[in-house]
């Protein structure tokens, strides 16, 4: 069914810092995933496009990527590494995308609250891109410093957040103070969005919501705060065909609506992923992006379900859980994977425990949950490895135990559940297969594969997917 048989209203232009604009924004998918080829681009076809200024990439005169490779030897000092790497590389990605904007649409960047040293990278970046960035989105934490740093530049911000009472505590707190700089907000469909998602403790990962009465619940909050109806709340995950959203244009109940598109973006000419991963997207089905908790962050996240995920799946599901003492059920003495006595389990958690050590998965690491999982030699050698070499990359890191405070460290024991989140995306952005990292992906994925726009492997410049975007398909 086309967009013309639905009666497809089509969209109209905003105005945004100053211009014109298509109401469509880039995702900004973080550590290279979009970079200045594709916001640039984005922006060039009339829409808002959004620089990764998460561990963004410099170049040398070559033109070559510069490889973000560690020198120091504490991690207090990889992490003034990180930073200096992340201003440097999202300055490049801004600079170059504006030129290939050539005056039209607009460039946004977006930053990732949780990651270590968000304040300062964002104040680094925002110092040396004056006049360049349109607005900064962010998310993954709540940002209640944003709209004043922000602010401080004369540079528009819109949070990304997955309910109204996120918004409610951030306006209240900080963001009534700086209205002129809200741009507009941005409602990440926590079920339906690819990478980090905010679903809260009180909502069912396995129960999705329908986002209509969610978002209604958002204008209403905006409107019960003053912010004028023309300020847009921007419908983020799960959005690809526009005429899906057709009764959401031009919806008194709702105000302005913008759509933003992270997963699409992805498959498109000059989408700087590697084609591992494009035509890993051309295969994926309905059920194989996973909503998960194995991410350091300590949020949900969605990605595909490739031997990486599964290989985390697994791991989880060999543990067990201990206690220092003989107590209750843990009657048992461990007698594989671990050394010394003090580890007592139930009879039947001894018997899988002996199972996986027979199957070759002979060290057991403890977790911060007093349970023991157990892994291979050659497991717990990465882990550990990726552990020592940490470099701050997060406020707070589950994997690691860092944390950006006065003692550098989380205060528990690091999990060896988890992964190092910038080595993995690091990896697959720069060409690592991708069935042994991690694949961040919204649920609607498999319509790469079902959506004709794309047969017989056609993909896309950003500027026929923007048009093609607008027709409502």
């Amino acid at each position: 069914m086309n967009a013309a048989t639905m009666g497809f209203k089509g969209l109209k232009p905003i105005v945004y810092a100053g211009r014109e604009v298509w109401p469509l924004i880039e995702g900004g998918k973080g550590v290279s995933a979009t970079n200045h080829a594709s916001s640039g681009a984005w922006a060039a076809a009339g829409g808002i496009g959004t620089v990764s200024a998460v561990n963004a990439d410099s170049y040398d005169p070559t033109g070559k990527i510069v490889p973000q490779v560690y020198q120091s030897r504490t991690r207090r000092e990889r992490h003034e590494e990180l930073i200096q790497f992340a201003i440097d590389g999202a300055v490049e990605q801004v600079k170059r995308a504006w030129d290939i904007a050539g005056g039209k649409g607009a460039i946004n960047i977006n930053v990732l609250w949780e990651m270590g040293g968000a304040q300062r990278v964002l104040h680094g970046v925002l110092e040396r891109t004056r006049g360049l960035v349109a607005g900064v989105t962010c998310g993954a934490g709540m940002p209640y410093k944003l709209s004043e740093i922000a602010a401080s530049y004369g540079v528009n911000y819109l949070p990304i957040i997955s309910s109204a009472r996120a918004f409610s505590a951030l306006w209240k707190r900080a963001y009534s103070k700086a209205a002129e700089w809200l741009a507009g907000v941005v409602y990440e469909d926590p079920w339906l969005a690819g990478g980090h998602n905010g679903l809260s403790n009180a909502e069912d990962p396995l129960q999705p919501q329908d986002p209509y009465p969610r978002v209604k619940a958002l204008r209403e909050t905006m409107r019960a705060g003053g912010i004028s109806d023309d300020v847009p709340i921007i419908m983020a995950g799960g959005v690809w065909y526009l005429r899906d959203w057709n009764h959401w244009i031009d919806n008194p109940e709702l105000g302005s609506i913008a759509f933003q598109f992270g997963t699409r973006p992805l498959l498109t000419k000059e989408s700087p992923i590697p084609d591992d991963w494009k035509n890993a997207l051309l295969t994926l089905e309905p059920g194989d992006v996973l909503l998960h908790r194995f991410s350091p962050t300590g949020f949900y996240s969605s990605a595909v379900r490739n031997p990486f995920l599964r290989n985390l799946e697994a791991r989880s599901q060999r543990q067990v859980p201990f206690s220092g003492e003989m107590a209750g059920d843990h009657t048992h003495q461990l007698d594989v994977g671990v050394k010394g006595k003090n580890f007592w389990v139930t009879r039947g958690d001894l018997m899988r425990a002996r199972e996986w050590y027979g199957l070759g998965f002979t060290d057991a690491l403890k977790t911060p949950d007093n349970t023991l999982v157990f892994v291979t030699p050659e497991e717990k050698a990465i882990i550990r490895k990726d552990q020592a070499d940490c470099m701050g990359c997060l406020s707070q890191c589950a994997f690691s135990s860092w944390a950006d405070n006065e003692t550098n460290s989380t205060g528990r024991l690091a999990d060896p559940r988890s992964f190092c989140i910038q080595k993995t995306l690091q990896d697959i952005a720069h060409g690592a297969p991708v069935d042994q990292n991690l694949m961040f992906a919204g649920h609607n994925a498999y319509n790469f594969k079902r959506d004709p726009f794309y047969s017989n492997g056609f993909v896309p410049t950003v500027k026929q997917l923007v048009d093609r975007i607008l027709t409502g398909d």
